[in-house]
């Protein structure tokens, strides 16, 4: 329009050029474009559209399929979709089995099927529509997802449905990876942060030789152990339509529930079915509770060289401290949450500021205190039916006692006193993250298929962000007084000759300032 036409006029002066826009039409009438008022509407242009939250609202759908398989899925604005197939399966329902089959599904998805010869078939097969894919197994769930253009839905589902249900586990491909496995193993014993190492074993302590307990990595023992029969009778077992969610972001549902039914159904049935057998004719292996157990585990091990580079780290000696808290379909796990957000931590160095954790409790109380703490950090790991409240610290092994006595001391005082200005925070910082993440399209895949799987539907950000909002502090010290009624469970890896006892420990956390027994040796600095 020629209204609207942008006429530019540059004038030199003093050397320098400048730059005048005006509206070619409105020059004589408005004046220049530099006149008009922030406040009101730019001459010859339509009035602005701006958007809503109500606009950026899609609802969820899912859809159960005859043989119980759920399709869930929420349409997004854009030009790529995230689709995925998700399952109840992961290392706590090894229990009948070697440890370490979701770890070797893992390293081989997406490899060799009927269809795809190997892993650069498939690979090509996305290109061609912009696709990238992934496995991530966990304790509970493992997940296939690829994410692509939306015009390549069909061969999304094509590809999703071939790896799910139809892998091959051809000796070549199962050997490729015990390699990587072995070699992963190595890499972890040398690796100066051992925070994964830590993690199994404090799930170990917490739930002896049961479900959430049982090693998520494959033991070295095992590596050997497993190959395509045992790997396919696991999956017969555990890998049902009722135990399997397909979600999609980006994608419109009908259609997707139209492909499901084509390739998860009726095209393609898994290949670790016999001749005359349909998926989900069987019924899904009966599923175990957790059970709780607490305890301790210790690994000495010298950690004075693990330095790489000519940048020397200090030795260190870690302790892991875990309390049940409580599964994600629990009443209390928003306010687990809040906890969590409220104690947070890090390490002794950060490059944060307001908004990354520098407030939260283990910082004022514990990294700002005591300058020979190296790190201590909160985590929250919420299951189905249990969960595991961990804080992870790490200092010289010479200070190792008075590192426990800190941290039990910081766990017992929560239970008691709880100030609104950082409970106010905390909910703020976890409200913030939520709608966050969920602006990123995999994260919202995730959370659909997670929930769905869970429960058969999906509760909305706005339902999650105003049950924070309602946390108060009596709720946090509801649910601290509630992890202190169990038993403790401990990790300790390092050097661990001034490692306390473990029945100190437990004394401690049924005192009312956290002591331990005997005479309170901390400071400032380090010795």
């Amino acid at each position: 329009m020629a209204s609207s036409r942008i006429v530019s006029r540059f004038i030199r002066s003093n050397g320098r050029i400048h730059q005048r826009r005006t509206f070619s039409s409105n020059v004589e009438k408005d004046g220049q474009i530099t006149d008009v008022s922030l406040a009101d509407s730019l001459p010859g242009l339509p009035s602005p559209k701006y958007a809503s939250v109500a606009d950026q609202a899609h609802d969820t759908y899912v859809t159960t399929l005859h043989n119980g398989l759920r399709v869930a899925s929420e349409n997004k604005f854009g030009q790529f979709c995230t689709i995925g197939v998700l399952i109840d399966s992961g290392s706590r329902y090894e229990s009948a089995y070697p440890s370490g089959m979701t770890h070797f599904i893992e390293k081989m998805a997406f490899g060799a099927t009927p269809q795809f010869s190997d892993k650069d078939k498939i690979f090509q097969s996305l290109e061609k529509v912009g696709g990238i894919c992934d496995c991530q197994g966990s304790r509970d769930t493992l997940i296939y997802a690829a994410s692509a253009r939306t015009t390549g839905m069909e061969r999304v589902m094509n590809v999703l449905s071939d790896v799910a249900l139809c892998p091959t586990f051809p000796n070549e491909q199962i050997e490729d990876a015990r390699q990587f496995i072995k070699f992963e193993l190595e890499s972890l014993q040398m690796d100066p942060n051992p925070e994964q190492i830590l993690m199994e074993m404090i799930h170990a302590a917490a739930y002896s030789r049961n479900t959430i307990g049982l090693p998520r990595i494959c033991p070295e023992e095992n590596v050997s152990k497993i190959d395509s029969s045992i790997l396919y009778k696991y999956m017969k077992d555990h890998h049902h339509p009722k135990n399997t969610v397909i979600a999609g972001v980006g994608v419109d549902h009908d259609s997707l529930v139209k492909l499901a039914q084509k390739y998860f159904v009726e095209d393609k049935k898994p290949i670790w079915l016999n001749n005359g057998e349909k998926w989900g004719d069987n019924e899904p292996a009966t599923k175990c509770i957790s059970q709780y157990t607490g305890g301790i585990i210790k690994t000495e091990k010298d950690l004075s060289n693990v330095s790489l580079g000519p940048t020397p780290m200090p030795e260190l000696a870690h302790v892991v401290f875990g309390l049940e808290s409580c599964g994600h379909k629990d009443p209390d796990f928003i306010a687990y949450c809040v906890l969590n957000m409220m104690l947070g931590g890090g390490g002794s160095f950060s490059a944060g500021g307001p908004g990354k954790g520098m407030y939260t409790r283990l910082y004022l109380n514990v990294l700002n205190r005591y300058v020979w703490i190296e790190s201590a950090t909160a985590y929250n790991h919420a299951y189905e039916d249990s969960g595991l409240f961990c804080i992870h610290a790490s200092a010289h092994p010479s200070q190792l006692r008075e590192l426990v006595e800190v941290i039990l001391r910081e766990i017992v005082f929560t239970s008691s006193i709880v100030y609104q200005d950082e409970l106010s925070r905390a909910k703020r910082q976890l409200q913030s993250m939520l709608m966050m993440n969920l602006e990123v399209r995999p994260v919202v895949f995730e959370d659909i298929g997670r929930q769905v799987l869970a429960g058969s539907k999906r509760r909305t950000a706005q339902y999650y962000y105003d049950e924070i909002a309602k946390i108060t502090e009596s709720d946090i010290q509801r649910v601290a007084q509630r992890m202190l009624r169990g038993r403790l469970s401990v990790a300790a890896y390092g050097t661990l000759d001034d490692l306390p006892s473990y029945s100190d420990m437990e004394s401690a956390l049924l005192t009312k300032d956290g002591r331990m027994p005997g005479k309170q040796s901390y400071s400032f600095f380090r010795r």
